[in-house]
């Protein structure tokens, strides 16, 4: 079995200057180190239970297939700081069918970065009779 220790997220961006402005001055994400010197240098964020390493150059943005899933307290708290830091929100917050409320944003290469809130009545956090 593998024991896993820690996860992160590595993304090459084609602007790692505006990437770097984009999920740490407007999303606010937490720095938890950089290392390197330079345009290219990398910066790992703080991601709840994983990080995100915002490192090296890309000659294309990521394939549309990737999509970043980020748990937060308050989706409606989240889309009132986001859109005052002027982040474009693809979609507003919405209660799924499934019950999660979910709210779509993208980074500046267009991965798609879905916030999204637990209700406490919901399944993945309320177990009848536990």
């Amino acid at each position: 079995m593998v024991h896993v220790l820690s996860s992160r997220i590595l993304l090459r961006p084609t602007d790692p200057e505006r990437s770097r402005a984009f999920y740490g001055e407007q999303l606010g994400l937490a720095v938890h180190r950089e290392f390197g010197t330079g345009p290219e240098r990398g910066t790992v964020y703080f991601l709840g239970g994983g990080f995100l390493e915002v490192s090296g150059r890309a000659d294309a943005a990521p394939s549309p297939a990737l999509k970043l899933w980020l748990q937060v307290a308050d989706v409606a708290a989240a889309h009132t700081e986001l859109a005052a830091a002027g982040v474009e929100v693809r979609r507003p917050p919405v209660r799924e069918p499934w019950g999660l409320v979910e709210m779509w944003i993208a980074d500046p290469d267009g991965t798609e970065i879905v916030l999204v809130e637990v209700p406490a009545d919901h399944p993945l956090r309320y177990r009848p009779g536990i």
